[in-house]
């Protein structure tokens, strides 16, 4: 008995397993609000960022869903008498099970319904005309180089200069008698050939030995690639100075006068400046209060910018949006008071903790990701990016070879040199290295002393 008991028993647990399992689950009603690209019409059907979050969480959870747009056309705002509007008012009435569209996950929304973990994080920023921009500085012409290629470039300059001393005091072929003949090629006049030949001016006179022109025409080709590579990034850069602005930031909103400046009335983000304790968003605040300088919608508030001369405040991803379909417009890169946009659902439901888990996983797979990128593209044409000052590795090509030249032009000098004293050695009878040494000598230690003996002879024969 006991054995047909437990199998009546176990037959009646199956049949009511079955019977849960083949009941079908009723579809969630879901509340969204229209704005762009969260949530768009198209045709009869709805499209954008939360239509395809919500068509992958459907996916991952295996629910139906069926969604309408708010009837007031509201987020989600609390009155006087603590009663809830827009999409917030339906889940709390239970006219819909979840709310899914950009909800700023906030405390009060937490108390009087369930939210997920953030599906998206924003900001507060500022959007801009690009034309907005600061005055131009005294030496923004040395922009085009970084401070370490100037200074490589003077080190070659000086290390060139030396070096066309150096060869026109070895080479024979371009001093030939130390003795008796003045070198043309003196420390100073080597300064001034090397500064004419990287202006492109030319000074004279020219190197005749094969080691001096070695090093001339190495450093012709040196300062043919600087000057290219100066006058290409100079005009990049004045092309795009438009994207300096002069707002950099909300301390430099804060502490100006030129720019007029507001934001969404009755927002979150004017919320947020109402309550801070932090005297620059204390500022704004009341120079926004003072000047009334608030706009009704988003809308509105891109338009004034585009028009110029004002600084609309808004949720950093609403801005890039705007900035991704009017090119004229650029957001600062500064964002404060970072939130997330999260699901609204009945407090206590049991599908929110899935619907966390769900972003979660999307979050790490990339999914989230890729629906920004997708629904955020721009429409803009690519515009030259914002010259950066060029890096000394980004000529260390031309670095490179003009090293090789200099070292080329000294060792086949020294060999010129050599040549003349493996000549002279055998003419005086004497070593190749006495000859060489004494060469040596007389073009470096006594040079100065020959030409001073030199110039007083000339000031005797006057």
């Amino acid at each position: 008995m006991r054995v047909l008991e437990g199998v009546v028993v176990c037959t009646v647990v199956l049949l009511l397993s079955l019977g849960s399992c083949a009941a079908v689950q009723p579809d969630l009603t879901i509340t969204t609000i229209k704005q762009d690209p969260y949530t768009m019409s198209k045709g009869s059907q709805l499209e954008g960022y939360c239509m395809d979050l919500l068509s992958e969480l459907a996916k991952k959870l295996s629910f139906k869903y069926n969604v309408h747009l708010v009837k007031d056309g509201s987020y989600g705002r609390q009155d006087e008498s603590g009663a809830w509007n827009g999409m917030i008012g339906e889940v709390v009435r239970g006219e819909a099970d979840l709310a899914i569209a950009p909800l700023t996950l906030t405390a009060a929304r937490e108390k009087a319904v369930g939210m997920t973990k953030p599906f998206m994080q924003t900001g507060i920023s500022i959007l801009l005309r690009k034309d907005i921009s600061e005055e131009a500085g005294f030496f923004d012409f040395l922009t085009p180089f970084s401070v370490d290629t100037w200074v490589g470039i003077l080190a070659a300059y000086l290390g060139t200069a030396v070096c066309f001393c150096v060869v026109a005091r070895l080479s024979p072929c371009e001093w030939s008698q130390p003795q008796t003949e003045k070198n043309s090629f003196t420390l100073s006049h080597s300064l001034w050939y090397t500064a004419g030949a990287l202006t492109l001016q030319g000074t004279g006179p020219h190197p005749k030995a094969l080691s001096g022109r070695i090093i001339c025409c190495t450093w012709w080709l040196f300062g043919l690639v600087l000057l290219a590579c100066y006058f290409s990034n100079l005009s990049t850069s004045q092309g795009s100075d438009s994207n300096s602005l002069m707002v950099k930031g909300f301390e430099d909103l804060a502490n100006q006068q030129g720019i007029e400046y507001g934001t969404l009335s009755g927002s979150s983000t004017l919320a947020y400046f109402k309550n801070s304790n932090n005297p620059t968003y204390r500022k704004i605040y009341e120079h926004m209060e003072r000047t009334k300088s608030f706009v009704s919608s988003m809308d509105e508030g891109v338009r004034r910018a585009k028009e110029g001369n004002f600084a609309f405040i808004g949720e950093s991803v609403s801005l890039d949006l705007a900035v991704a379909r009017h090119c004229e417009l650029i957001r600062v890169h500064e964002v404060i008071g970072m939130r997330g946009y999260s699901i609204a659902g009945t407090l206590g439901s049991p599908v929110l903790k899935n619907l966390s888990v769900a972003i979660l996983q999307l979050s790490e797979a990339g999914e989230l990701s890729y629906l920004r990128s997708k629904w955020w593209a721009s429409s803009c044409m690519a515009d030259p990016a914002k010259a950066s000052s060029l890096q000394p590795h980004s000529l260390k090509g031309m670095f490179l070879v003009l090293a090789l030249g200099l070292g080329l032009g000294v060792l086949l000098a020294f060999l010129e040199l050599t040549a003349k004293s493996r000549n002279g050695a055998g003419e005086q009878r004497k070593s190749c290295c006495t000859v060489l040494s004494e060469e040596l000598s007389q073009r470096f230690r006594g040079t100065t002393t020959n030409e001073k003996r030199s110039e007083e002879t000339d000031k005797e024969k006057a």
